[in-house]
């Protein structure tokens, strides 16, 4: 089983939301074949609570506008590892800190890596 098509789209506006953000280290990962709640992991970095959160808040509103409802937000408060459940994506910003030593990827790591379309910010 792999991700749907939906599931990849909004992965990319949310790809394109952090990023926007200049979010760090984007990884989308095909958890699928492994989860029946949802289809994509999207890992993104920010160096500071402050930029996490604006990232968060960032893929939350592109997403809004793109007409998909946040379902669930968890970490807000904190700002150093925020989730956003979208239903086919779950969104996972972390402080830089925290991703490292999580190590997310790793746990996941038999799941497929999906190309973003955009994984790097624009120039400035």
């Amino acid at each position: 089983m792999t991700a749907s098509k939906q599931a990849k789209a909004l992965t990319e506006i949310a790809a394109n939301a952090a990023l926007d953000k200049l979010g760090e280290n984007l990884v989308a990962l095909d958890v699928s074949g492994h989860l029946a709640l949802t289809d994509v992991f999207l890992l993104v970095s920010g160096r500071s609570e402050r930029q996490v959160a604006a990232i968060a808040d960032s893929i939350e509103e592109k997403m809004l506008e793109a007409g998909h409802k946040l379902l669930r937000r968890e970490g807000k408060t904190l700002a150093r590892w925020i989730l956003l459940d979208f239903g086919d994506l779950i969104a996972h910003v972390m402080h830089e800190e925290d991703r490292m030593f999580y190590s997310i990827e790793r746990l996941w790591n038999d799941c497929p890596v999906i190309k973003l379309q955009s994984s790097e910010p624009a120039n400035l």
